[in-house]
């Protein structure tokens, strides 16, 4: 066992030496080939500069546009029902799924004979009343004439009674002629009496035939209007939809037959969260009418409208946020009920406000900008919208130039050549002369990078020996060695 210890102790030993020989060969082997570099005269490790897309930032003012997704819907949608049960015999032309009608046009009618035949009777009960009235009137100017002539003949009987109670007081009359012309004038008064009960007799026969007649009219003009109820007239012009009858076919009281939707008056309906809400706010807290314009895409071709807010739901409703707003569409051909749109609303425009790529800004809300000697600077900025790939912000940054796309290689104080947007890059496109010695240095590191392909290298090649060369394949070439 003790034979077995050592022997493994001098094979760890063993490896152990020969590790660090490898070691130390390694090192020297580095500091010779860091030497040979000096003494070979290469060129010294330079800056990388990379390239950057950058744009001026100006101040303007712009109008941003809120994106919503809403729903077109009728304003004017009407359920046709049918009032009354029964056959119907008849349909109009264009009753039917998509049919177009006019206002005022007959759309159906149910079988009308029973109503028809009530309809008779009513207006004969009318008749009959009118009759009875007429009637009652005549049997009421009899009344009043013999009442007349009850009151004539006791005037005549007290003119007579008069004279025999003068007789008597001269002494020539009798007590007994009196008398007998005061029953004569007592019975005048009771024919008076009489008559006066046969004249309010025939005045409430009068009466009731009236009321026998208002009764009999407002039986007829009902059942009138129950004979109208068997025709089904459109109330405006629109299009039929949910068509569920045909001609000869049964239907029930307030059974729906078809839905009436006037194409010409749309709104879309959509949702805003509450910060897009109180945006389009007034100082009196009201909603403005904001100009929108609903856009539909239809296998790549956009149908759009324009419109104007008009009003907002009073509820949020259960189980959601936001708040519901309605627009009106000025134009809607092309849009139908219940077609998804995408909403494009116009917010109170932004005074000084800057339009950038959204690539330009980062997630804290800063960006890079060109400073002294083509170095990237890092400025903060307020964002104030999102307008699809673009940003709206505002900062210290009007009239300098921001970069439009950050990447992870660029950074604050990184050197970089601007590729400005109108492609007039001075230094991307500028051209340099080279010197023999340039010249050769850089022939040399095209000719001993191995992975450039041989007709890529002979390219290459054939540029530099070239009176110019391309600026930013110097910089490639030469931050490629350097690297």
């Amino acid at each position: 066992m003790r034979f077995l210890a050592r022997s493994l102790t001098a094979l760890f030993l063993a490896a152990l030496t020969a590790g660090l020989l490898a070691w130390a060969v390694q090192i020297t082997w580095a500091a010779l080939d860091e030497r040979a570099a000096r003494e070979s005269g290469g060129p010294p490790g330079r800056e990388r500069v990379l390239a950057a897309n950058v744009t001026r930032a100006e101040f303007a003012e712009i109008t941003p546009i809120l994106t919503a997704f809403g729903e077109v819907r009728a304003r004017r949608v009407l359920e046709l029902r049918a009032p009354v049960g029964g056959r119907v015999v008849a349909l109009a032309e264009g009753f039917e799924e998509g049919g177009q009608v006019d206002e005022g046009q007959l759309l159906l009618r149910v079988d009308t004979s029973a109503a028809e035949a009530l309809l008779a009777v009513a207006e004969a009960d009318v008749s009959g009343a009118e009759a009875e009235l007429r009637d009652a009137q005549r049997g009421l100017e009899l009344a009043q004439a013999e009442l007349e002539g009850a009151l004539a003949q006791r005037d005549l009987q007290m003119q007579a009674m008069q004279r025999q109670r003068d007789l008597l007081d001269r002494g020539v009359g009798s007590a007994a002629g009196v008398e007998a012309a005061e029953l004569t004038m007592s019975s005048a008064e009771q024919t008076i009496l009489t008559q006066r009960g046969a004249v309010a007799q025939a005045e409430t026969r009068v009466d009731s035939a009236r009321l026998a007649i208002a009764r009999a009219q407002i039986e007829r003009d009902q059942t009138q209007r129950d004979l109208d109820d068997h025709r089904l007239v459109a109330e405006f012009s629109g299009q039929l939809s949910d068509v569920s009858v045909l001609r000869g076919g049964l239907v029930s009281p307030n059974e729906q037959v078809a839905t009436l939707i006037d194409p010409a008056e749309l709104e879309v309906a959509f949702r805003l969260s509450a910060a897009q809400h109180a945006r389009l706010l007034d100082g009196n807290g009201d909603l403005v009418g904001a100009p929108v314009r609903a856009v539909l895409d239809v296998l790549g071709l956009d149908v759009t409208a324009s419109g104007t807010i008009t009003r907002e739901a009073a509820a949020v409703g259960e189980g959601q946020t936001g708040r519901l707003v309605f627009a009106t569409l000025d134009d809607p051909r092309g849009f139908r009920p219940g077609d998804f749109v995408r909403i494009e609303v116009e917010e109170p425009p932004l005074p000084r406000a800057i339009r950038l790529p959204a690539r330009a800004l980062s997630a804290q809300g800063e960006v890079l900008v060109l400073g002294d000697g083509d170095r990237l600077e890092q400025v903060s900025v307020e964002l104030l919208r999102r307008q699809g790939d673009d940003v709206l912000v505002r900062g210290q940054i009007a009239g300098r130039e921001v970069v439009t796309e950050r990447t992870l290689a660029l950074g604050a104080g990184i050197r970089v050549r601007p590729l400005r947007n109108d492609g007039s890059a001075s230094e991307q496109a500028a051209m340099v002369a080279l010197d023999p010695e340039r010249r050769a240095r850089l022939k040399a590191i095209v000719e001993a990078n191995a992975r450039i392909p041989s007709d890529v290298k002979a390219r290459m090649l054939a540029r530099l020996d070239q009176d110019e060369v391309p600026a930013e394949m110097i910089e490639r070439l030469e931050a490629r060695a350097g690297g």
